[in-house]
């Protein structure tokens, strides 16, 4: 008799138990958006901007993290003006020289050879196969660090810019391997 009463507590204590219980829905949710979370979509649109802009401008006068502006403007005068005013930063570390040569020359190798040639003499590859046609030696012309950091920036003539593919440091860097090349054609 005593074993029916275990039994009889036993399925009673469980009908309790499972009587409220709902499979497709929890009876009591802590945090219910960590369960059932809103899904947004990337590109949908936001009431959280002012005028229905998708996105917020940057602050008036502001610069980019990592991003120094370059003050010379991409013309035959700004190429004049840095000419004339452009020094390099890294010449003043005379300690770090050679190293630095010596990656501006890796530089030069992956980025200008292929033009302007080992020598620096523009008989680069693609000068010898005729794809590109008057590339100039750097003893023939005029050029100070600063018109060479310009032309890397902006690129000249068929040239294009590498200011992408190097940074600042990166271009006066090559910048240094220049002056060199040119006081080696020049002797």
């Amino acid at each position: 008799m005593k074993s029916f009463v275990k039994i009889g507590i036993t399925l009673g204590v469980a009908a309790i138990m499972t009587s409220c219980f709902d499979k497709s829905r929890p009876n009591y949710q802590y945090f219910p958006n960590m369960y059932e979370s809103v899904a947004y979509e990337p590109y949908q649109e936001a009431d959280g901007f002012k005028n229905g802009v998708e996105a917020q401008l940057p602050a008036e006068h502001t610069v980019n993290r990592g991003w120094m502006p370059y003050d010379y403007e991409n013309t035959t005068e700004g190429k004049e003006l840095a000419m004339a005013e452009l020094k390099n930063p890294l010449a003043a570390d005379s300690l770090s020289y050679d190293k630095y040569v010596a990656n501006g020359k890796e530089l030069y190798g992956i980025y200008c050879a292929i033009c302007h040639g080992d020598k620096g003499d523009g008989m680069g590859p693609l000068a010898e196969r005729e794809k590109f046609l008057g590339i100039p030696s750097y003893a023939d012309r005029e050029i100070t660090e600063g018109s060479i950091y310009h032309v890397i920036y902006y690129g000249l003539n068929s040239m294009g810019s590498y200011a992408v593919q190097l940074n600042e440091k990166e271009r006066w860097e090559v910048v240094m391997y220049v002056e060199q090349l040119k006081e080696n054609l020049t002797k």
